[in-house]
């Protein structure tokens, strides 16, 4: 293996967290929370971890209990998260290529937590912008959004 592969292998090592988003869910989720934090890389790229906490239980409409993850363009999680827009799309791509399309959750019993390398964003840039956990999985299909449902958890991305 080439010093080159080894330094993606070794993406972590250097990583320095640089923002993160604490997650509160809805009226009807009170319980729902977490943290998803976001790393800094020197491979031009960033780390997405989550941690999120009382993910509903299996529904007959989602019997496999995965959540739509996205960013979205406004960091305003009032009014039951009314205010946080539509998926973070800075070059207007058609769904599932935006910015702010992230890999769905799995909840485990109300748990769920996972981290991916995402080279489409910059830390900068999602600054200010809302992180939203969705009631249904991602279609990866239907435009706008993926027909996820309603939003049903939210926390604005904060720098440290």
């Amino acid at each position: 293996m080439t010093d080159t592969h080894y330094s993606k292998f070794n993406i972590l090592k250097n990583a320095r967290l640089k923002a993160l988003a604490y997650i509160n869910g809805n009226q009807d989720h009170p319980g729902l929370n977490g943290i998803v934090r976001f790393f800094e890389t020197s491979y031009e790229g960033i780390i997405v971890e989550a941690e999120i906490y009382h993910l509903p239980d299996s529904v007959d409409d989602n019997p496999n209990a995965f959540f739509g993850f996205h960013i979205h363009e406004n960091g305003d999680c009032s009014d039951s998260f009314q205010n946080t827009g539509g998926h973070y799309n800075p070059s207007d791509s058609s769904h599932p290529y935006h910015a702010g399309d992230m890999p769905p959750l799995m909840s485990n019993d109300g748990y769920a937590w996972m981290v991916f390398f995402d080279a489409r964003v910059t830390i900068p840039e999602i600054l200010g912008k809302s992180v939203v956990i969705h009631q249904m999985p991602d279609d990866f299909t239907t435009q706008p959004s993926g027909d996820s449902g309603e939003k049903i958890a939210c926390g604005v991305i904060a720098a440290l």
